[in-house]
């Protein structure tokens, strides 16, 4: 199911795209009796996000990959230089078409991919929805091949006016890039007749931008929008993180060592009234698209958020679900649970997504969700953990 704080902002998309909308709920169900009587197996997942490439244009400032504490700096260029092969990706569509996921291309910056239409294309193909996630300086180049691919849905991260959003992406210029690549794909859309893809932008709420939200509104109405939402920022205690990855090493064989992406040392300097203030009087005003905040918290857990390192919701359930919904694959090939996990359960080189899917490794991560409910860094450090 949806959580009950979620589900205005699920109405709300799935009166765009009902289709979409009927088709996920269906899932989600399916993973919530799973949960509860499963034992540890799930039925087919939601999502896959596809790890396009490691490799990133911008050091955006509270980037986990990239970002002042990015762990993907420390990567091997080997590493960095890894991705998937057209021939892995079509022997995973293939593998995976027939309970219909939705495909989500990630990164790094997916663009940067050279195959990047070639695997749109593909994914559209065989019938599948596809969005891509994008910080949109290379989307000029590409707008008129995106329009032409049938690509579902654009997520797109904007911090700001073009000051503000330059300054927190680290390089000068990002706000105008985007903006000219939007400005054209959005032009190509009226041309062709068609809502796809969709524009959905994400804000990540930052010390350098959380009391300029209202100025964020007024920054993403130049881009046309479907959907503005704003994500709370996520940070853990780097004293906590140590103690999690030892007890996860003993218990799975495997340490998540991406999570150091997300450490800090004192919490952020973001004031709680700021952002509540602010919301309020989004609340009170009517905008020419959707504004939601994700995790969508009330003022109290808003507040306990951004002032403390340890943090239990009380208007969500506090639990990961997850595991049941969604997968990662790598460029290697490798499948994990989150992206930051770095728990390999599996290689799509070596055997097919339906039997990494539910095998024993899968299994025993989520007979431990079932009886622990999370892992210590879960609600601080994951973006899907108050999902589903």
């Amino acid at each position: 199911m949806i959580p009950k704080r979620n589900l205005m902002r699920a109405l709300k998309k799935s009166i765009k795209q009902p289709g979409y909308a009927i088709q996920n709920l269906s899932k989600r169900l399916k993973a919530h009796f799973a949960y509860s009587f499963g034992k540890g197996r799930a039925f087919m997942p939601e999502t896959l996000s596809l790890f396009i490439t490691y490799k990133c244009n911008l050091n955006c400032k509270m980037c986990g990959q990239w970002g002042d504490r990015g762990t993907f700096k420390n990567y091997d260029k080997n590493v960095l230089n890894e991705h998937l092969s057209l021939e892995t990706i079509q022997q995973l569509i293939n593998d995976v078409k027939s309970f219909n996921p939705n495909i989500t291309l990630f990164g790094g910056e997916p663009l940067i991919n050279p195959n990047i239409i070639t695997i749109i294309r593909k994914i559209k193909a065989n019938g599948l929805r596809c969005n891509l996630i994008t910080n949109g300086t290379l989307l000029k180049k590409y707008a008129a091949e995106i329009i032409d691919s049938g690509l579902d849905e654009i997520i797109f991260s904007l911090d700001g006016n073009a000051e503000t959003h330059d300054s927190i992406r680290g390089i000068s210029g990002t706000f105008t890039r985007a903006l000219e690549g939007f400005r054209l794909l959005n032009e190509l859309k009226k041309q062709n007749h068609t809502k796809k893809p969709f524009i959905n932008i994400n804000s990540t709420i930052f010390a350098d931008n959380h009391t300029k939200l209202l100025e964020i509104i007024e920054a993403a109405r130049e881009f046309h929008p479907d959907n503005l939402t704003f994500h709370h920022l996520l940070f853990l205690d780097n004293r906590k993180i140590p103690h999690f990855q030892k007890k996860f090493t003993e218990q799975f064989g495997q340490t998540p060592f991406d999570w150091n992406g997300f450490g800090v040392d004192q919490i952020p300097n973001i004031n709680p009234n700021e952002i509540i203030t602010q919301k309020k009087v989004m609340q009170g005003n009517k905008y020419p698209f959707n504004i939601s905040f994700y995790p969508n918290f009330n003022d109290e857990d808003i507040k306990k958020w951004y002032t403390a390192f340890e943090f239990k919701s009380n208007s969500y359930q506090n639990r990961c679900l997850s595991l049941w919904m969604t997968a990662y694959i790598f460029p290697d090939g490798t499948v994990r649970p989150y992206h930051t996990m770095n728990y390999d359960i599996g290689n799509i080189n070596e055997q097919s997504f339906l039997k990494i899917w539910n095998n024993i490794k899968f299994q025993k991560l989520r007979q431990h969700l079932i009886k622990h409910k999370s892992f210590e860094v879960c609600s601080k450090g994951c973006t899907e953990f108050f999902r589903y």
